[in-house]
């Protein structure tokens, strides 16, 4: 039987979710550039950075709480891996969106497929090296 606290309670749940805010604050940004007719890449990459902070904020306080470091040198060290991890993600986000939108492809959609690469490439970078338990 499915057991819907125990899927709730899932830390990827709440990254999920967590990703979800981060996204709707990256594409509110990224639309309204396009809209005020800035580049399609330099407004992804943009709209990926404020989303960065975003992010940092809800991972650090909701989502690995339980392994996010005390002040000091190594939440220095955390954030400096956490922002590390977020360019991997930046890099591939605006490679994507430069890709797509040379083969023709909208840039909205082609932002679209860069979340779903990103979102799945940041969260094992962050699982993996920077919030260790």
């Amino acid at each position: 039987m499915f057991d819907f606290a125990l899927f709730a309670n899932s830390r990827l749940v709440r990254y999920g979710i967590g990703s979800v805010v981060a996204l709707g604050t990256d594409m509110g940004l990224f639309m309204l550039l396009l809209a005020i007719g800035m580049p399609s890449v330099s407004a992804s990459a943009l709209g990926y950075c404020l989303g960065i902070l975003v992010h940092w904020l809800i991972s650090s306080r909701l989502v690995f709480a339980d392994s996010t470091a005390a002040r000091g040198p190594e939440r220095t060290r955390q954030k400096g891996l956490f922002v590390a991890s977020a360019l991997a993600g930046l890099a591939i986000t605006t490679a994507i969106v430069a890709l797509g939108t040379a083969v023709g492809l909208l840039p909205v959609v082609a932002k679209l497929i860069a979340i779903v690469v990103s979102f799945q490439s940041t969260y094992l970078m962050r699982k993996a090296f920077v919030f260790v338990t």
